[in-house]
């Protein structure tokens, strides 16, 4: 299946599913957002990360910064923070890159803040990076890497057949939830509390009370 540009998701857009598939839609469909502490220090983390789109080059190692990618087998496009291109020995198979000679090793590094997340959000994004980044170069990428500024070191994650699948799983429930323009109900969580649109969303006043708690309420306030 091939997607056309004009139906195309952002890739970052499969953090805001996985945390919550409201939050996603609310952003995404209805282009509602609003900014608190951890969404303005996140931003600023990937500016500096994508810093004037610098390539750099030295010791056999390509540097890009901001790299635009795309994939219309899945139907996404965004951002790499960092892809590192390893310049391989003559033989070895690897990505061909236009102006380079050789073939070279890539690398895909994401960059969040905080540390490890209890979900696979962040390495669904990074693979998702990776699948873009074979579609693009024509070349097989087994690993990438996650940077938590908070820990200040790389974590290297193995890119699997599970995760891709994932992957292409996740995005195909995006797509069509994006064509039926649907917004799913309230869900409450413990991530209500760290969510920036909680004022946008209101998912206590739409959280459905059962009619004996209601009279319950009603009738101890009588009663006080």
């Amino acid at each position: 299946m091939s997607y056309a540009e004009s139906d195309y998701l952002m890739i970052s857009g499969i953090q805001h599913f996985i945390f919550c598939r409201r939050q996603w839609a609310l952003i995404h469909i209805e282009q509602q957002w609003a900014e608190n502490g951890l969404t303005a220090e996140g931003q600023l983390l990937h500016r500096r990360a994508h810093d004037s789109q610098l390539t750099e080059k030295r010791a056999g190692i390509l540097t890009v910064r901001g790299l635009r990618i795309s994939s219309c087998t899945l139907g996404v496009s965004g951002f790499c923070d960092v892809v590192e291109c390893t310049q391989l020995e003559k033989g070895m198979e690897g990505a061909r890159l236009a102006g380079h000679r050789g073939n070279w090793q890539i690398l895909p590094i994401e960059y969040k803040r905080g540390k490890d997340k209890a979900d696979e959000s962040d390495i669904l994004q990074l693979t998702c990076e990776v699948m873009c980044l074979e579609e693009m170069l024509g070349c097989t990428i087994s690993k990438g890497c996650l940077y938590y500024h908070a820990l200040r070191h790389r974590r290297e994650i193995e890119i699997t057949e599970e995760l891709r699948q994932e992957v292409r799983t996740v995005f195909e429930e995006m797509h069509q939830y994006y064509q039926k323009r649907y917004i799913p109900k309230v869900k409450l969580g413990k991530g209500c509390s760290r969510c920036s649109l909680q004022d946008i969303c209101l998912p206590k006043l739409q959280k459905k009370t059962a009619v004996s708690d209601y009279y319950a309420d009603f009738l101890q306030e009588g009663t006080s």
